[in-house]
């Protein structure tokens, strides 16, 4: 066993070394990448700023293009008041005027373009720096994982199997969140914010030709992409941590949870509380709500369910959630296990999270009779002593 030992510890040894090294390495990387966004940001702010004037001066062109169309028109319908060289000096300051009107419109087209391809590589640059910044802080936590005691880490390894595993599962998770966080702040608030610049600038271009009533229409579509973009953004930040959970506690935000559910799902959702509620330390409460929330989904996705419902029970050691649907059902095999992963990979994370906060989760399940999941999380004397002191009663 000693043999034994010491293999893994060089294992580990060597492997810490190596991450040790890819930190710096990604680290470099950033670096670099953080470098080209601003050289980036610096040439696309040129770039706006060359467009709004080559803009402002093909306006002007265009105005003085059709004050010289209109004056050669004019000499050249009358030859008593104008003589052969007025008509030939029209004739040649409006080809010029023309000329001049090719020249910057086709400077207004690259400048265009020019600005779109930045946008767009100061996007892929900074989704770069954001997945190196991910990477970075994932090796930091294995890292941070396997610096600990090593012998420590060969008796989980030699005690418990599945215990090996659960660092890195909540290094996935946490990538894995990332990764939604950034798609839904990239298909919603960043083309929001995206669309309002481009809007901005046909606006600023009829507010300097003074269409006033065409601007002001412009400006309350505007107003409605602000107002659409700030609630995308309310609703990244709630998915995030609901501030209720913080402020008014989990039963409230779970009671409000369930209401949300039923508005938006369609599905009658039913909320029952039994005994006093009893204010946990925040992590706990948050891993609660999104055991829930997870609980909810998997039945939305999955169950088409008609009825739903959660019961929380609070008893001076012990709280019991009781989540119940009558949707379609699913085997469950002799280990309390779903027997199908792709239906039911969700349960997965909810069990990782029960056992997180030492709890126990039960799932009874069958084709075509609905699915019910209790969940009891131990809470100690200390842990209610201490929180009944700071925290206020809520019922």
């Amino acid at each position: 066993m000693d043999h034994l030992t010491v293999d893994i510890n060089r294992v580990i040894s060597n492997a810490i070394q190596v991450m040790e090294d890819s930190k710096y390495q990604i680290y470099e990387i950033c670096e670099s990448a953080r470098t080209e966004l601003e050289a980036l940001e610096s040439e696309l702010e040129q770039v706006l700023q060359e467009t709004v004037r080559t803009i402002d001066k093909v306006d002007q062109l265009e105005q003085e293009y059709r004050r010289a169309r209109m004056r050669l028109t004019e000499v050249s319908r009358d030859f008593v008041r104008y003589k052969e060289e007025d008509i030939k000096s029209a004739y040649e300051k409006a080809t010029q005027i023309q000329l001049d009107l090719m020249v910057y419109r086709e400077k207004e087209n690259y400048l265009k373009s020019r600005r779109d391809d930045l946008q767009k590589r100061v996007r892929n640059v900074e989704k770069s720096i954001e997945r190196a910044e991910m990477i970075g802080s994932q090796i930091n936590v294995v890292l941070e994982y396997l610096s600990g005691d090593l012998n420590q880490v060969t008796r989980i390894i030699e005690s418990a199997k599945t215990r090996q595993l659960l660092g890195l599962k909540i290094i996935l998770a946490q990538e894995e969140e990332r990764k939604r966080i950034a798609r839904e702040i990239h298909d919603g608030p960043a083309q929001s914010l995206a669309n309002i610049v481009l809007r901005t600038e046909i606006a600023e271009r009829m507010l300097i030709k003074q269409q006033f009533e065409l601007v002001q229409d412009e400006l309350v579509d505007l107003k409605g992409q602000v107002r659409s973009g700030l609630e995308e953004i309310r609703k990244i930040i709630f998915n995030l941590r609901p501030m209720a959970l913080d402020d008014l506690g989990l039963v409230p935000t779970l009671r409000k949870f369930a209401q949300d559910f039923e508005e938006k799902a369609r599905v009658h959702t039913v909320f029952e509380l039994t005994g006093k509620e009893i204010r946990l330390p925040s992590a706990m409460e948050a891993a609660i709500y999104r055991m829930v929330q997870e609980a909810f989904s998997n039945i939305l996705k999955h169950a088409n369910a008609s009825h739903v419902s959660l019961d929380i029970c609070y008893s001076p050691q012990l709280i019991t959630l009781t989540i119940q649907d009558n949707g379609n059902g699913f085997l469950v095999g002799l280990d309390d296990q779903p027997t199908s992963r792709n239906s039911h990979f969700g349960l997965v994370g909810m069990r990782e999270r029960v056992e997180l906060i030492e709890g126990r989760m039960v799932i009874d399940s069958k084709p075509g009779q609905g699915t019910k999941i209790v969940i009891d999380i131990p809470t100690t004397s200390e842990q209610r002593k201490e929180n009944e002191n700071n925290e206020p009663d809520i019922g």
